[in-house]
Formats: structure tokens, sequence, C-alpha cells
């Protein structure tokens, strides 16, 4: 179903029991943070806090289900969304058939396409021609940041020459009551768009949407091609068109039924500001950069407008289920315009989108696993991908015990990883040089026999040992590491370094392993600060796939055998050359604030701060944003 705004969603999603209300005060200010982070890490409902200081009330947590995603998505599931994509490319890409016979089909979905109407819209009830910032309850998410910032904002622009238009999501930071920074990213359409108004000498017109449908804000996140409307998306999804109004003070269409809507402009020929720090999707500070100024000249919004807001911060959080909904929305269009030969991918939620990417194909052929890594990692947002292993075969690439025997099986060391550099997220803080590090291809794939000459055998992928060995292994291996899990029926071992006590300890832990007959145990030895619970996998992997550069931590300790560095690079025996970020958690006053106002909220049992157990990951300088070096 298509909603006409936050309001219709939320009655949809209180019928449905997804909703709490919140009549409590709560301060935007690390407060509602605080709570929705409690909610959000125990699959809680959405939050709708009406009592912010502000006529807006804040809706939080709004996609953080399976349900609520599908129902953002006017969908009783995600599979159902994704069959419709299906046929939509196939439609789209169908070019051996009959136009005619295609033609019902594209008279329906030219029935999705975008229109403009003239008049005001919902989105134009209530207008302010002085605007205020300080209206709206904008949150500050955690201690260290630079300021409020809003989180779900759909920015609006278009090219200068082309008209081609683009709703994006980029944060921006309140700097005072009409301007913001706006967070343009490097790869980003907004700031290819920002560069062409600055080579024009012309002020760029730019208006931000808050709310509406919510797949307005799905489609402004999606993975879409450059130059493709994310509201052809959004009405294909709405089974809807978005109808449109022009802004204003300024020449941007905006939905008509959006909550509320923020016009301006940026003027390229202005100095940039300084904009951050952040607590971001990866759970580290994103530090402060220079982004261009946005200027606000109106504000506008509906009668009953609400104010969206999304948290990140230590996975898992609200962005996790959108992630997932790209996963399935998306897999028809990389199988048919990309990789015919893909079954299914999956960014687990550890990887924090980017940093981990795994595929799996239907192979036919000998070095069908090597193609399709050389190819993904040119194509579109997947070139910021980190880790990309590609499997083939009976095996559930969401089942992580299953999928990493599976790899280890059908992976040989020599042969089948494929280290390269390239492009990475500008929030990737563990490359020694910006935006651009290394990447590992996993050819995980099931072996056809012209692969198998020459490649490692004798090592089992599963391993029981039995309680004394394990003892003496962890003996053994406790001379040169602090704490040790040894995974039995794994052929995996994690350790724990020290490096405030020893700047070598990686080192030296790699010689310890080179010691021991690891090619008779393990296959994969992964090392991750002494602060880190070793047991807990989900926190390990989190912080291996963050931490690590694969071109320069990762060492081969045999044939068989594989360590990866995921700890701390500020303090390591190399010198590390960029600033490196502390960890995402809230302040003490905070949690106990939010620890005594908790049974008004009418929300269920107590649930204890999650970063309680997560600030013993906080390093040298906890009261700052950055890692002081030693």
């Amino acid at each position: 179903m298509a909603y006409t705004g936050l309001s219709d969603f939320i009655a949809d999603l209180e019928k449905h029991q997804e909703l709490h209300r919140i009549v409590t005060f709560v301060d935007p200010v690390l407060e509602i943070t605080e709570i929705t982070d409690r909610v959000t890490k125990n699959n809680g409902k959405a939050l709708l806090f009406e009592s912010t200081g502000t006529r807006f009330p804040v809706l939080i947590n709004a996609y953080g289900s399976d349900t609520r995603m599908a129902m953002a998505l006017g969908r009783r599931n995600l599979d159902d969304a994704a069959k419709e994509i299906i046929k939509l490319f196939e439609i789209i890409t169908n070019s051996t058939g009959s136009v005619f016979n295609s033609l019902p089909s594209l008279m329906t979905i030219s029935g999705f396409l975008p229109s403009r109407r003239s008049g005001k819209g919902k989105c134009q009830q209530v207008v302010h021609i002085n605007p205020d910032l300080t209206m709206l309850p904008v949150l500050k998410c955690w201690p260290h940041d630079g300021g409020r910032f809003i989180t779900l904002p759909m920015v609006h622009t278009f090219h200068p020459e082309t008209g081609k238009t683009n709703v994006g999501m980029y944060r921006m930071q309140i700097l005072d009551a009409k301007t913001t920074a706006m967070h343009w990213q490097l790869h980003k359409t907004g700031a290819s768009h920002y560069e062409a108004w600055k080579k024009a000498r012309r002020k760029m017109p730019v208006s931000v949407a808050l709310g509406g449908d919510p797949v307005y804000a799905y489609s402004s996140t999606a993975p879409l091609p450059e130059n493709i409307d994310e509201y052809i998306l959004a009405g294909f999804l709405r089974k809807k068109k978005v109808k449109l109004v022009k802004c204003i003070t300024n020449d941007i269409f905006i939905p008509c039924d959006a909550d509320i809507i923020i016009e301006g402009y940026v003027d390229p020929a202005e100095e940039l500001v300084w904009e951050g720090p952040f607590g971001d999707h990866t759970g580290f500070y994103s530090l402060a950069d220079w982004y261009p100024k946005f200027h606000v000249t109106c504000i506008t919004h509906s009668n009953r407008a609400v104010y969206p807001a999304t948290v990140v911060g230590i996975p898992p959080h609200e962005d996790a289920w959108l992630i997932k909904a790209t996963e399935k929305i998306f897999l028809a269009p990389v199988k048919l315009a990309v990789q015919p030969e893909i079954e299914d991918f999956h960014m687990p939620a550890a990887g924090v989108a980017h940093n981990l990417v795994v595929v799996k194909i239907k192979k036919t052929y000998p070095g069908q696993g090597k193609k399709v890594i050389s190819s993904l990692l040119g194509t579109g947002q997947m070139m910021f991908t980190k880790y990309l292993a590609v499997v083939s075969g009976n095996i559930d690439i969401r089942n992580y015990r299953e999928l990493l025997l599976h790899v280890l099986e059908n992976t040989d060391f020599r042969s089948d990883l494929l280290f390269a550099s390239g492009p990475l997220d500008v929030l990737d803080h563990s490359s020694d040089t910006f935006a651009m590090g290394g990447k590992l291809g996993i050819d995980g794939t099931e072996k056809l026999k012209e692969e198998l000459s020459g490649r490692s055998s004798g090592t089992p992928h599963k391993v029981s040992l039995s309680t004394e060995l394990i003892v003496s292994l962890k003996e053994k291996i406790l001379e040169t590491n602090n704490n040790v899990n040894i995974i039995n029926d794994l052929p995996v071992v994690i350790v724990g370094l020290n490096q405030n006590e020893d700047a070598l300890s990686s080192e030296r832990s790699r010689k310890g392993f080179r010691g021991i007959e690891t090619r008779d145990f393990f296959r994969l030895i992964l090392a991750v600060d002494s602060t880190v619970d070793v047991d807990n996998m989900s926190a390990v992997a989190w912080q291996i796939l963050g931490n690590s550069d694969p071109q320069r931590d990762i060492e081969t300790i045999s044939d068989n055998t594989i360590f990866i560095d995921g700890t701390i690079k500020l303090n390591h025996g190399r010198r590390f050359p960029r600033k490196w970020p502390n960890v995402v958690c809230s302040d003490e006053d905070t949690i106990r604030k939010t620890d005594q106002k908790w049974e008004s909220l009418g929300i269920g049992s107590f649930i204890p701060s999650p970063s309680l157990k997560n600030s013993v990951l906080l390093c040298e300088g906890a009261d700052e944003v950055i890692i002081r070096r030693k």
C-alpha cells in the first residue's frame, strides 16, 4: 500500500502492534539514541517519541525488523517485492520479444513514473519563510558527535547542464538556525552535482525532504545507477506514482506528501565548513573533515508532520534491515545486468555493508569464481567492498558456521586469494590512504577437476580436539598472546593482544604460531585487541573486518594457514599514517538518566545499555574521538 505521510504509516504500525508510543519527555540530545540503541539491539518495536521539546514527535526504528521493512515497502514480505522487481527488469531488458507484446506491461510501468502537479502540496500546509532549524527535534546521537545531525534526510539536487535529478541520503550537521554542513562523500552523486555547479560558478539549489511514504527514504539509499530517478523505484514499490510539487524558494520538485521540507542552496564559491565527528554505522566515529555549507531559505511541513530519524553505531542497528531489503530487491538487477550466474548475495551486519559481501553463484566452468570477483569489484557501489567471498553449491550463506566451513574447505590460500588495491568507502579508517586501500577476493567455490591440480591437500576442514589437546594448545598460544578462543569443530583460533603493554605483540604472536604445528589444527588465526570478547564471534568479525587492510594485515603462516591482524594499528609496531577513531558508546550520565526514567517510558522490561559492554573497547583518550598515539 502507499502511505500519505508518516502519520499514515504510524497508524498502520500501531494496527499491527509494531509501535511503542512514548509520552514521557525524552531529550533529543543523547537520550533518544540511548533508548533506541537498547530497543534496536533487542529486536524491539518502532518508537514514537511524542514529547521532544518541539511541536514534532520523533519516529525512529521504523525499519528495524523484517515485518516493518516489508510494511515500509507496502508488502507483506520482502520476497514479494523481489519477485516484482524481477518482472520489472525482465520487461526492461527484454530485447528479443516483440515490443507490442511488452506494451501492456510497459504501460503499467509508466503509471508509476513520478509526475509534477501545480499548486501546493500537503508538505506545504505550514510555511516558515523566516526559517529556524531549532524548531526541529534534531538528534545529537553520541557524546562526541560534532553537534546535532539530521540522519534521514532525502537530499534533492540536479545537474546544472543535464537537469538530471538525484535524491541521496547525506547526513546534515546543524551549524546554526539557518545553516548545516552537507556531508557529500567523495563518490556520491550529490558531490558530483556540487562540482558541476562549482564549475558553472552558480549557487546550487538544494531541498531536503523528511518523512512522507517510508519507501521514499529507502529509495534514496538504494544503489541505483547514476541518473536513474529514485522516485521511479519508489513509485513501482508503492504501486502508485509519486506526485511532486515545486518548492517555494527554489526550482526543485519534492514529494507533495512529505512531512517536512527544508529548502535552500549551497554556494560552491563559499569556504567549506568543518563537519563531524559523527558516530557512524561502522561502529566508530567518522572523523571531522571539510564539507559544503547548506543555507536554509524556507521550512515547510504538513499539519500533522512527524520528524523521522535513525541511529547508527556498533552493529546491529536499524540500517541492517535496509541492507537486508537491498539484498533481496537488487538481486534481480545484478543477475540480469551484471552477473547472470549469481544466485544470492549477502552483506552480514558485522561487515557494516561494504566490509564483507558474500556471493553465491551457479558454477559451470573453471575460474568462474575469480571472474565474478574481478567483475563485481568494479561494479557500482560494490567497488567499496573490502572482503568479497564467492561460493557455490548447496550452501546457506546466512548460516555463518556452515559458510565458514564451506569457504575453508574449498579455498587454497596459495591460489584462491585475490589481493588488490582500489577505492574504499571514505568512512573506512583502517587503510593507510584515505578512501583507498587493500581488498581481498576469496574464491570459495566448489572446485572443478580442472582447478584441482597442485592444490593443497590433507588439511581437514573440521577439527575435533580433545579437552587435553585444547588445554595444551592454549598454554602454548598464551605464551605470546593475552587470551585465546579455540573454536572446537572449526579450524579457527582467535587471540587477543595487548598493544598497550607490547607494541610488537602482533609480530610476536605471528612468530609464536609459526612455532606451532598450525597446519594440523588451524587454518585461520584471527587477532584482535585484548579488550575484545574473543568468545563473541559477531564482535570479533566486526573488529577484524573494520580494523584490517587485507593487503597489509594478512600474512601466510603456512600453505594452509593465514593470520589476520584486526587490532588497532595506531600504537602498532609500524607507524600508522592516519588518525584512528574510537568506538561509539554512550556516556555514563546518559546511561544513568535513561536507567532512571526507563519505567516511565512504558516500553516493557528493563534493558541494560549495550554501551556498558561495549565501553571496554574504548581506548586511551576515551573522552575523545581520536585514539591518541602513545
